[in-house]
């Protein structure tokens, strides 16, 4: 007889044997005749002498049914189920009637024992679920099915960031009014899941366009209710070419964080911040027109909102919405967390070491008795009076034009300001449409003129002259001659 330990047992295997026990309990306990109690639970008397046989040789764990010793083993011969296992590890998948014909035509051809479909079946199906995704899914399938994953998790709030992109399911007005596709890209603090800075642009990813997220997540927001700011202590993000750009690489260094990029292809361990897209792109984007719903869920509506309006709306669904409801998995709403226990969190100095720090968009010019011409506008400040033909290098935010950041040998002057944009906020890709569409009236304006000239007033056939006489040119040699020939 078999014996196993209770611990070794299945929970069904050790109700079976609590309830073969209670039909022996009288006979052990109340000196019952065993065949009173078996005839009193209606079990013959030879099965209960089996059982109390049993329980005196293995205790409680005695009474469960025994495994059968040929539980894991197969009767046919081990060629026949390692071809059946080979089959089903072929590429491209077969299905399990496929398998079986071609086991039956080689057990054939071998002379080995016919396997039935039942058999054959079995045998694929227990197969290892790992070795079968690595076999049909390749090295990436299986890892992302079956490997474990290490989940950062912060131990408090601006411990660690996330930073990533997404294009959003949302088409928006350019400059131009024509349909594009906006990138949308988070800063997402770690423990608390609070948004700590975005940034919505019409390009595709760029060390620019995470340079102004982090701006905006490093510094204060001028949203008395949003105050989530600082500097983390790891920045944590994938393996994009603006993530791994030198230039933040230098401004981590500067600033004390921690860059840490995730494995090449591993999305799981941004799962928090994926998250975080996917609950945007199920709850804010479909109240907005311009919504690109998914395939066979209906049809996108006409874009209406630009650029600034989607940011808006973006930014103060972040504010009033999400970071004011409770996180399902932190149990706590974001902002809430993120502040719990009154700490301070580490900022720069000022806003003009973070901007030389991060504005990656210079540009050098010199400082004219007029100001600073740039970008087609003029740019003013009483400092620039002292600087007149310096030469300067000019910083600036490309979704705001109405002000540029001065900075002299590396040192912040001042924040010139164009009159023309002062009362406004225009983008650099507005300002260039509105160039483009000035150029594009003036032009029109020159071809009519133009053609009308031309209908009025035909300009004057050109003199002719004599015929000449042409002269045969000699061939030219192939041979190539220099000077010195």
């Amino acid at each position: 007889m078999v014996v196993i330990a209770l611990s070794e047992l299945s929970e069904q295997q050790r109700d079976e044997a609590h309830r073969r026990f209670e039909v022996l309990r009288p006979h052990l306990e109340d000196g019952v005749a065993l065949a009173s109690a078996a005839a009193a639970a209606g079990i013959p008397a030879r099965t209960a002498r089996h059982w109390l046989t049993r329980f005196r040789a293995g205790g409680l764990a005695g009474l469960a049914r025994a495994p059968r010793r040929d539980r894991d083993t197969r009767r046919q011969p081990p060629e026949l189920i390692a071809l059946v296992e080979g089959l089903a590890l072929r590429r491209p998948r077969s299905s399990a009637a496929h398998i079986h014909r071609q086991a039956v035509r080689l057990a054939d051809e071998h002379g080995w024992p016919p396997a039935s479909y039942g058999t054959v079946r079995s045998i694929v199906v227990a197969l290892d679920p790992g070795l079968v995704a690595l076999a049909h899914d390749g090295p990436a399938g299986y890892r992302d099915r079956f490997e474990l994953v290490f989940r950062r998790e912060a131990a408090a709030a601006n411990a660690i960031w996330q930073a990533d992109h997404t294009q959003l399911d949302v088409m928006v007005l350019d400059p131009a009014s024509r349909p594009a596709r906006p990138w949308l890209t988070v800063i997402l603090d770690d423990f608390s899941r609070a948004v700590a800075g975005y940034a919505v642009n019409l390009t595709a990813p760029s060390a620019l366009q995470t340079a102004l997220a982090l701006r905006q997540a490093i510094w204060r927001k001028p949203d008395p209710a949003w105050t989530v700011c600082g500097l983390p202590d790891v920045l944590y993000s994938d393996h994009g070419s603006d993530f791994k750009s030198r230039h933040l690489e230098q401004v981590a260094a500067d600033l004390r964080i921690q860059l840490i990029n995730s494995t090449a292809g591993v999305p799981q361990g941004r799962g928090k911040i994926e998250r975080l897209f996917g609950t945007i792109t199920t709850e804010l984007l479909p109240q907005l027109p311009g919504y690109l719903p998914p395939s066979g869920l209906g049809s996108p509506s006409a874009p209406r909102l630009s650029l600034a309006e989607l940011d808006a709306a973006l930014g103060d669904w972040i504010s009033a919405g999400y970071h004011a409801r409770t996180h399902s998995e932190t149990k706590a709403p974001p902002l809430e967390r993120w502040s719990a226990g009154g700490w301070l969190p580490r900022l720069p100095e000022s806003l003009e070491q973070l901007d030389l720090l991060l504005l990656a968009v210079a540009k050098p010019r010199i400082v004219h008795r007029d100001g600073i011409r740039f970008a087609g506008m003029r740019y003013l400040d009483l400092t620039l009076a002292a600087y007149v033909g310096e030469p300067v290098t000019v910083r600036y935010d490309p979704r705001d034009m109405a002000e540029i950041r001065v900075f002299h040998q590396d040192n912040f002057l001042c924040r010139a300001v164009s009159p023309e944009l002062a009362d406004q906020t225009i983008s650099f890709r507005e300002l260039q449409a509105a160039r483009t569409a000035r150029r594009r009236q003036l032009r029109t304006a020159l071809d009519q003129r133009r053609s009308l000239v031309d209908d009025l007033a035909p300009a004057p056939a050109p003199a002719t002259s004599a015929p000449m006489t042409s002269q045969p040119r000699a061939p030219r040699p192939q041979l190539r001659r220099y000077h010195e020939d």
